[in-house]
């Protein structure tokens, strides 16, 4: 028997079998089905390439409506009793891949209603998230548990930001694990919080309720729970395991984070190169390549045709698809657009978010229609071709814990511009004289979180997309690089083998 960090037994690697290693990934979102931002899209890639690795793979998602709907033919292979507060539900599957199968949490009550997974269509969060989202926690901590109802056992949970966190919880003080637990943090600024009297109908004892369990501050704190639970801790890019550490953007949890710092590690996201590849994008009025760059010409007439403005080859068009929040910076580009239009650029943006962002972003547009265009929302082809017409993609995110559009962008020749914050840092070269002698230089980065510093930026851009033989250089570095989900789950495979061979 092998011992984990958090002291319990478990039994040796079955690769040294043969077997394929059998991984539960857990998470309340799976793109295209059911998606808020980048969770969804990992769900969707992450658990497929691992398949690809030769990993047994059970991707365990709540049964919202439009999950149900995707997969009629599911069938049900457990059901989960009561337990607590929590209601009881069944459990279906259906195969998305080789090695690759969904198990869909069936339970009406908690699952089947309008609105967003979190939030109501008023955009208030559901009164009862914190037991729909402990009967997700829990039915994976079961799953990963000697009470498992399935023939097929997991070696690893595989658990995703707060919403399924609890689970190591669950194995560490109710259930007796035969998995190893792994925690990922998309974005540590929600850690599912709620009152300390939820401890009693989750099920939890109150024994748990202690600085070194669940508590956090008087509350229950899901991802508290699952950070000091379980057993290996990881982030979606390396600068961001580094700065959560501190007090400035470990929201509360950095001293955790120090004292768990040697079952933490940065693991860079990939992107979904099946549906982000300007050579195959169906999406795209003309597709390109590295080698052939003239479909992204077309791409940038049609994007000024959408956008409503003139054809003008002289002017730049800068690029936007974000949530409209003050974490993603829109309120610095915000505070430049006059600045930037009389420079001569246009911008287009496509989002959604703070209402007080909309409503000026709005207001922008109408001031200037012929140079300012603004969809509220969210379209999905109108996202494919500004990434693929724009000539500059802006991203002054305060913090980005990973960032998928920029590396978007870099495969698409559009150069970012962003804030050196987690993986914006790890994944755009500033191009400077140095970096363009040795070949690195993909975009433009700036540190402060100021309009100015954004200004002075993205005017670096524009006098640089002038030059047009140094700007094909810039480009052709961006859309050589690899970010294939193919090197990240590499990185998981060796992460889960360590875990259950220790």
């Amino acid at each position: 028997m092998a011992v984990t960090d958090s002291g319990r037994e478990r039994p040796v690697d079955p690769e040294a079998t043969g077997a394929p290693l059998p991984v539960l990934f857990a998470s309340s979102e799976l793109g295209p089905w059911m998606k808020t931002g980048g969770l969804g899209d990992v769900t969707a890639a992450l658990p497929r390439a691992l398949a690809l690795l030769g990993m047994e793979v059970r991707v365990l998602v709540p049964g919202y409506p439009e999950l149900l709907d995707a997969f009629p033919r599911r069938r049900t292979v457990a059901v989960i009793a009561p337990f607590a507060g929590l209601p009881g539900a069944s459990l279906s599957t259906a195969r998305l891949a080789p090695r690759l199968s969904v198990l869909i949490l069936e339970c009406p009550t908690c699952f089947d209603r309008p609105g967003g997974p979190y939030v109501d269509a008023r955009g208030e969060d559901w009164a009862d998230n914190a037991l729909r989202f402990g009967l997700l926690s829990r039915t994976a901590a079961v799953l990963a548990s000697v009470e498992s109802p399935l023939a097929w056992r997991p070696r690893v949970l595989h658990c995703n930001d707060w919403q399924t966190a609890l689970a190591p919880a669950y194995l560490r003080y109710v259930l007796q694990p035969t998995a190893a637990s792994v925690v990922t943090i998309h974005n540590l600024a929600f850690q599912g919080l709620f009152a300390a009297e939820s401890l009693q109908p989750l099920g939890l004892p109150a024994h748990a309720f202690t600085f070194d369990g669940v508590e956090f501050y008087g509350q229950l704190s899901f991802l508290k729970a699952g950070l000091q639970c379980c057993d290996r801790i990881t982030t979606v890019s390396p600068t961001y395991a580094e700065e959560i550490r501190g007090p400035e953007l470990g929201c509360g949890l950095d001293g955790l984070l120090r004292f768990r710092a040697r079952q933490l590690e940065g693991i860079l996201n990939g992107i979904d190169t099946r549906t982000w590849n300007p050579a195959r994008d169906l999406l795209l009025p003309a597709r390109y390549s590295l080698r052939r760059l003239a479909g992204k010409q077309e791409c940038r007439k049609a994007l000024e045709h959408a956008c409503g403005f003139d054809p003008d080859p002289a002017s730049p068009i800068l690029g936007m698809v974000s949530r409209l929040t003050r974490q993603k910076g829109v309120d610095l580009t915000l505070a430049t657009v006059d600045a930037l239009i009389a420079r001569g650029v246009r911008i287009a943006v496509l989002g959604s978010g703070e209402q007080a962002l909309e409503q000026a972003w709005r207001a922008a547009a109408d001031l200037h229609p012929d140079r300012v265009s603004v969809r509220i929302g969210f379209d999905e082809g109108l996202a494919h071709l500004i990434e693929a017409g724009a000539d500059v993609f802006l991203m002054p995110s305060r913090f980005e814990p990973c960032g998928l559009n920029q590396m978007y962008s870099l495969a698409y020749g559009t150069l970012p511009v962003v804030r050196s914050t987690g993986g914006l840092a790890d994944t755009v070269v500033d191009c400077t004289p140095q970096t363009l002698a040795d070949g690195t230089a993909n975009g433009f980065c700036f540190v402060e979180p100021t309009p100015q510093d954004l200004y002075e930026t993205v005017l670096r851009a524009v006098e640089c997309w002038r030059d047009r033989a140094t700007w094909c250089q810039i480009q052709r570095n961006g859309m050589a690089q690899d970010f294939s989900w193919s090197r990240a789950a590499g990185r998981y495979k060796a992460l889960y083998q360590e875990l259950v061979a220790t």
